[in-house]
Parts: C-alpha cells; structure tokens; sequence
C-alpha cells in the first residue's frame, strides 16, 4: 500500500514557496529529534548547535556532510558511521559504485525503506505509470542501489514487475517483446545497448509495448541528443531520475524534460559554488547539497554530492 496518495504527492508539489519552508523546517526538526543523540555521528558534528532550528535560514548553521566521513573499515561490517540505531534493526544493504574512491555500505531500516518506496511514487508518477504497466528491470541486481527501490515501488503501485538479472541482452529483449512490457527500468546506455543489440537481430523495437523508459544512474536521460536516440528507436517516452545510495531517490523528469525536479517534501537542496563554496553567482555551475527528511536510519544533514 503506498503511504502518500497521488492527490497529496500533486499538493505537496503545489505548495508556495512559505507553505513549503515550514513542512522543511518541521521535518528537519523532527529528524533530528529523532535521531539524536542515538546517532552518535550526528551528535558529535552538531554538538553544541542549537536545536531545534527556528529557521531554515539557520540551515548554514550546520556542518557539511561529506561521502569520505561516513566510510569506515569496521571489525562488524564496512557499514557507514552514520547508522542511528542498532545493526539488528537494519534489513536492506546496498553499497556504491566506488567510481568516485572508496565504496560505501549503506543500511536501511524497514521504515526507510518504505520512505524510499513512498518518494519514488514522484518518479512513477512522472512516468504516468498504473497498475496495467508491466515493468522490465534490466538490471543486474547486485550490492549497488540501482533498481532494487524501483522493483518494490512498481510492486507497490499494482504494476506487473519483471526481473531481467542474469538474463543476456537478447533474452532481455525476447521477455520484454513476449510479455508486453511496457516500461522499462535500465540506464541509459544499457538503452542504447538494447538498440544496438535489436538492430544486429533484426528486432523492430518500435513494434514493441513498450512506452516509458526510467533511467538513472548517468546523465543521458537530462541529455537532448540521447534521449532522442532513445526514444525514436524505442518509440517510448524517456523518464529521468536522480537518486544515490546514501541520499535516496531526490529527482524526477519534469514534463518538459529540461531537467529534474528535486522532491523538495523529502529533501533540502542547496546549490553552492564549486569555486567559492558560497551561494552560486547567475549561470555558474553549482554543486547539488541534499538533506533528507525522512530517513532517520541512516540520515546525511547538508551532503555534498559532488554532483
């Protein structure tokens, strides 16, 4: 059952600019209520910082939180430090690509893992998917986060989801055509590989059900020139998402596939300079700083992405 209905997801992205700094506000608060001083990473970065916070304008207040604090070389596990309660209530393991140094483990409790099925209702929305789609995961499904939270979203919206781990390309494509998919999970250059992959076996894809592809995972869905590729061999509308193992899944495609929206009821955005660190002059390129809302397992207050 999904816990936020479409109606409220609709309301919550409607909301002006003073409705929506006080569900921050409030959330924040209560996350932090919530896990300190149980997260002693946490309580040790925000020792003797005011709480609550009277003001999101007292975000600044608060540390950064960088990738490279929370990897620890532990005798019980490779688990990142900022794990709030105990290992016992932890279920879900997921750890990065390491394309960026070292990999990260990251735990999630049941009810985060419910927050990450509940915030990608955005992303499926956008993708104007409902209980009649049949969903492809063209994805491996090993330690990295991919689409493991997107399984169990379909699932919980009523789609038929089908698992293509361990499954070669051509078999992928051969379920995707059999079974009447009609959307696809996968990243986009795995797209393209099946495009290249149905053209060297005569396949007409365009013949296919399939009418939404949700990629994540590169830039390639936000890219004009390959979504296009996408799409006009597919004959499917792409959907871009932004998410990451130790954040959880932020963006969603706008209608106008100019970019991604950010999920401002779970996260906090700011953008900072990469050469001052400061707010972003006009048309500079700017750093993407994300704090979650409502994943008290295994929070990060202010995270430099890198992105």
């Amino acid at each position: 059952m999904l816990e936020t209905t479409y109606e409220e997801r609709r309301r919550l992205e409607s909301l002006d600019s003073n409705e929506l700094t006080k569900l921050q506000l409030d959330k924040l608060n209560a996350l932090l209520s919530t896990i300190l001083p149980h997260n002693t990473f946490y309580a040790s970065k925000l020792s003797g910082i005011e709480l609550p916070l009277r003001s999101l304008a007292d975000l600044d207040r608060l540390p950064y939180t960088f990738k490279d604090e929370l990897i620890c070389n532990g005798s019980d596990g490779d688990f990142s430090k900022n794990l709030t309660y105990p290992i016992e209530q932890y279920n879900r393991f997921h750890r990065t690509s390491g394309t960026r140094g070292h990999a990260l483990v990251v735990l999630d409790s049941d009810s985060d893992w419910r927050w990450w099925i509940d915030t990608w209702q955005f992303v499926l929305d956008a993708a104007e998917l409902t209980p009649r789609d049949r969903v492809f995961m063209a994805f491996s499904f090993g330690p990295f986060i991919g689409f493991w939270s997107a399984f169990d979203a379909a699932i919980a919206r009523g789609c038929l989801v089908i698992p293509g781990g361990g499954l070669s390309t051509l078999a992928r494509l051969d379920t995707i055509r059999n079974n009447a998919v009609t959307a696809i999970c996968c990243t986009p250059t795995y797209a393209l590989h099946l495009v290249e992959v149905a053209a060297e076996n005569d396949i007409k894809l365009a013949s296919f059900d399939v009418r939404r592809i949700i990629v994540a995972g590169e830039p390639g869905g936000s890219l004009p020139a390959v979504r296009e590729r996408i799409e006009s061999a597919w004959n499917a509308k792409v959907i871009d998402h932004g998410g990451a193992s130790e954040i959880g899944p932020w963006g969603y495609a706008d209608e106008q596939q100019r970019g991604l929206h950010i999920v401002e009821s779970e996260f906090i955005a700011e953008f900072l300079s990469g050469e001052s660190g400061k707010p972003p002059a006009d048309s500079e390129l700017a750093e993407l700083v994300l704090t979650t809302l409502g994943r008290a397992g295994s929070p990060v207050i202010r995270y430099r992405t890198g992105d």
